[in-house]
Parts: structure tokens; C-alpha cells; sequence
């Protein structure tokens, strides 16, 4: 009898763990269990490395994620939709990008606020966008420029 209860308690105690750290990992990552927030809508000329759950910064800080990417057939942009926390305001003449986090980091999209007393409101459009910049096309422009010389 000893042995079956020492052996219960050392499984809740390892179950116990286990959801301890499910609750961590999903914390460090971000993942929250149904946060609030409101949608805006941002067209880009390029999204590359934009999908569906990148973070969207606002002076470095996570505010959001990306909710949808789609392509809108007739002007050939990409189409994002992404959430913003609740009770952060972004000013209607803000400016949304797809900034990179380094050489070998991923994209995400930052907003840069303007500096409008007037908000975006849930399912507002993001006129000002600044799409991704490709590093491979910019090295080849340096290369190709810099050799001519």
C-alpha cells in the first residue's frame, strides 16, 4: 500500500509540473487565452515574412498580433489584419512597417505613431505602410553599384 501511494503522489506531482510549465511556455510565448483587443487593417506592398501570429511592436513593446494575411486581387497588395491591446490608442496619421529584427531575426509589423489627437477606431485602415525590404535585393544593388566604380 506504501508503494502505490508513494507512487500517486509522485505522478500528481509530475502532472503538477508538467501544467506548471505548459502555463510558462505559453506565457513566454505570448499565447494568451483569449486576450482582448481591437482589429485595424494595414495593406502592404510586400509582407514577406509576415503570417498569421507575428507580433506587432509598438516602441519595441508587443501590443498585438497579426490575425490574417491575404492577398487583395485586384491591386496585387497584401491585405493584414492584426489585433491591438485594448487601451492603446494608435493616432489616425500613424505609420505601420515591416520591420526586421536583424540580420537573421524575423519580421514583424511596427507601428509608429503620428501625432493626431484623433484614434483609430476597431476595423480602421492604416493608410501610411511601409512594406518589407528585401536584404538579398539590397546587397545586390551595393554589389552592382560598388563594383562600376
Amino acid at each position: 500500500m506504501a508503494e502505490n501511494s508513494t507512487e500517486v503522489l509522485v505522478g500528481g506531482a509530475v502532472l503538477a509540473l508538467a501544467v506548471g510549465f505548459g502555463i510558462y511556455a505559453a506565457q513566454v510565448a505570448g499565447i494568451s487565452g483569449g486576450g482582448s483587443g481591437y482589429p485595424l487593417i494595414a495593406s502592404f506592398r510586400s509582407a514577406e515574412g509576415i503570417q498569421v501570429g507575428t507580433d506587432v511592436r509598438l516602441a519595441g513593446v508587443k501590443v498585438g498580433s497579426v490575425t490574417g494575411v491575404d492577398l487583395d486581387t485586384e491591386t496585387y497588395r497584401a491585405v493584414t489584419t492584426f489585433t491591438v491591446q485594448d487601451g492603446v490608442q494608435v493616432p489616425d496619421d500613424s505609420a505601420v512597417l515591416v520591420s526586421s529584427e536583424g540580420l537573421l531575426g524575423g519580421n514583424f509589423i511596427e507601428i509608429s505613431p503620428g501625432g493626431s489627437p484623433f484614434y483609430l477606431a476597431p476595423g480602421d485602415e492604416v493608410v501610411d505602410t511601409q512594406g518589407a525590404v528585401s536584404l538579398i535585393s539590397l546587397l545586390l544593388k551595393y554589389v552592382s553599384g560598388g563594383s562600376g566604380q
